[in-house]
């Protein structure tokens, strides 16, 4: 062999052990799957907007740090966030913002007009679009096959809150017959109004008033006052935040105490803010509302995330976190941002890793099947469930005065 030979060779060799010694080239990363989060931060629904808008944060960053979307190769969720500004115009603007942003899928929206614009809106895309709250029942009534609802409406939920109703009353003696009725006089409060008036009678409550309130409002005294003239036994109100931690901080000052007020869908009432800021005017109050499984060891590890962010603990949080987990298990089994094929995935989604009380999610024409609200009752300064007795923490304490 040659003098040149041996260099060829001796090249040739070092060549190869620097390639099997060098790094692997890294493969391009997969291109990212947009999500519209759409919240109200600003406006009178900020608080529960900024609380959605965590629980979605929480569930994209736990999504991204497991790998991504696996069956897209890793692909990364990234937000588009868009603010509704308490209002369903802003809602349907910035519907039309992440449209021109290739948003894959929306989640959010809060109140139930933004929900319904926005999700129209999104209807005209093919947008699919997961409410979280909304639960004005039209939302899903329309034949939209975009529009899906992860919680329970107000029709289910009014159902389950007087059926429980009936049961602690009569557990305990029926010492509860008058109804005052309290309610925000849009979409959600005028519709539940209506449901209660319909079917309290029907479960031997006679109401004496129902009385509307506008939102935002800034004195609820001329409310506490006909409610003290009319000393119902109970005190039934579906209200946003501000307006009824103004009506029990009132009813509390001016000593007005029926044996409970039992809210249903409350702003406040199922809120550590209200508990930790006004223990006093919060001790006792009932609610059935929307409220995590305590008993799933997640739900924990999500409050302590809420926590370490500064929030209180809402069920906003819980209720965009499992719904953002829902959402991304349909586009790991639809394998693409398509939204056609998310679409499909959801419609066929059997999604049981979320926080909430229900069962495997199911959708049927757009609601899920599995969802329900639980009671939960203020009891020495936490919330506890009082009802179902399956999920529930507590016993009830029924009357409370």
């Amino acid at each position: 062999m040659t003098m040149i030979d041996r260099r060829t060779i001796l090249k040739g060799a070092a060549a190869g052990a620097a390639l099997v010694a060098s790094p692997a080239v890294p493969r391009a990363q997969a291109p990212a799957v947009k999500i519209g989060i759409l919240q109200p931060v600003t406006g009178a629904l900020a608080q529960d907007g900024e609380h959605g808008r965590l629980g979605a944060e929480i569930a994209l960053a736990e999504i991204n740090a497991a790998g991504g979307i696996k069956s897209m190769g890793g692909a990364r969720l990234e937000m588009v966030f868009g603010d509704a500004r308490s209002n369903p115009e802003a809602g349907t603007q910035e519907v039309e913002r992440m449209q021109g942003e290739g948003v894959a899928a929306i989640v959010g929206g809060f109140a139930s007009p933004i929900c319904l614009a926005a999700s129209q809106a999104a209807a005209r895309y093919d947008i699919p679009y997961l409410v979280d709250v909304g639960v004005s029942d039209q939302i899903v009534k329309r034949g939209l096959k975009n529009t899906f609802r992860f919680g329970p409406g107000f029709g289910a939920v009014t159902s389950a809150a007087l059926d429980n109703l009936v049961k602690i009353n009569d557990e305990a003696g029926k010492p509860a017959r008058t109804v005052v009725i309290v309610h925000e006089d849009g979409l959600f409060g005028s519709g539940m109004a209506k449901l209660l008036q319909a079917e309290l009678p029907k479960r031997g409550f006679e109401i004496l008033e129902t009385v509307a309130h506008p939102t935002p409002s800034r004195d609820m005294a001329n409310v506490a006052l006909r409610i003290r003239a009319l000393n119902p036994d109970l005190v039934i109100p579906s209200s946003y935040y501000g307006e009824f931690v103004l009506l029990a901080r009132t009813m509390q000052q001016q000593r007005i105490r029926p044996k409970a007020i039992y809210a249903v869908l409350n702003g406040a009432a199922s809120n550590f803010r209200f508990v930790t800021e006004f223990p006093a005017a919060a001790e006792l109050v009932m609610d059935c509302n929307h409220w995590p499984d305590h008993r799933n060891p997640k739900t924990a590890q999500v409050r302590a995330e809420a926590q370490r962010a500064g929030k209180f603990w809402l069920y906003n949080t819980p209720l965009n976190y499992s719904s953002v987990m829902l959402l991304a298990d349909a586009i790991e089994r639809a394998g693409s941002a398509d939204r056609i094929k998310i679409i499909e995935a959801l419609n066929s989604s059997t999604f049981a890793g979320h926080i909430m009380p229900y069962g495997p999610t199911k959708f049927v024409e757009g609601q899920n099947q599995g969802a329900q609200a639980v009671n939960t009752q203020v009891q020495g300064g936490d919330i506890k469930i009082v009802f179902p007795a399956a999920f529930a923490n507590a016993k009830p304490i029924f009357p409370a005065r």
